[in-house]
């Protein structure tokens, strides 16, 4: 049967492609975004579509409206982006899921929390079951997101255990695909950005360094079977690709799919990588 959603942050990378999903299988999507790091160009090809709506608001501040399910996606994901503002990426993190529950809880919604790796913090479990509580550091300069997304869980399950609010939690891990931001500081764009600008691949450190990259794809369809599920199972589950390759791979992968590129891949110490971080903290 069609339902109402409603995406928060549904122009962003992954919630523009939720959005799209949501629309195949014959919904009404609400699209709700502030537009801080979302982008209409995202979405565009949604908006003539007659089950698409879009509302520009900030979920910091509360929301009104009746839907049958509530994909809470809302927040600044990028080291760049999420450390512009730290006060209002920890804001949206705890006042969005706040206003969200409310609202779930009022119209007795099911709503998913699109939650984090990161969470995890600096781990010294490998790889990380949903049972590990993590290494985490609550003053750090990523903190306003990691424990952004720590107390919007920690929100989820006290409004499970105490209004009765049908949740579910994820937790994601490394994603790429279209519509991310080129300049979102990861390494999938980076690496791409300066392949395709004819400028050298810089690889901190000597390469072997592994990480896990999933198609976005392919995280949507488990948002989908999470928040479909008919058993009540509130999660919180990992999602992500369980086969890591190392990052000059990734480097040579790019290169080669982009053969005209005159890039070449360079490497640097990881004292440079941290000046290179403060930098563009500080900038």
């Amino acid at each position: 049967m069609s339902k109402r959603i409603l995406v928060t942050g549904g122009a962003g990378f992954i919630g523009s492609h939720l959005c799209k999903r949501l629309l195949e299988d014959g919904n009404e999507v609400l699209c709700v975004d502030n537009f801080f790091t979302g982008r209409r160009q995202n979405i565009y090809e949604l908006l003539d579509n007659k089950n698409f709506e879009l509302l520009r608001h900030d979920i910091v501040s509360p929301l009104h409206v009746e839907v049958d399910q509530i994909y809470n996606l809302a927040c600044p994901a990028s080291p760049i982006h999420y450390q512009f503002d730290p006060v209002q990426t920890i804001k949206t993190s705890v006042y969005g899921a706040t206003n969200m529950l409310g609202l779930a809880k009022r119209i007795k919604a099911t709503i998913l929390q699109a939650s984090t790796s990161e969470v995890y913090g600096d781990p010294d479990v490998h790889p990380q079951p949903e049972t590990y509580w993590g290494k985490v550091n609550p003053i750090g300069i990523r903190s306003c997101y990691d424990e952004g997304k720590r107390c919007a869980e920690t929100l989820f399950f006290d409004y499970h255990r105490q209004a009765k609010v049908d949740i579910r939690v994820i937790r994601i891990f490394n994603t790429y695909g279209p519509n991310m931001h080129p300049s979102d500081g990861r390494v999938v764009s980076n690496f791409i950005v300066q392949a395709l600008n004819n400028k050298d691949i810089t690889i901190y450190g000597d390469g072997s360094q592994t990480r896990s990259f999933q198609y976005v794809d392919d995280l949507v369809e488990g948002m989908v079977r999470m928040m479909n599920n008919n058993s009540g199972f509130t999660g919180p589950v990992n999602i992500g690709n369980p086969t890591e390759f190392t990052i000059k791979e990734l480097a040579e992968k790019i290169l080669k799919l982009i053969p005209d590129s005159k890039s070449k891949i360079v490497f640097e110490n990881f004292l440079r990588m941290i000046l290179d971080k403060e930098s563009q903290i500080l900038a």
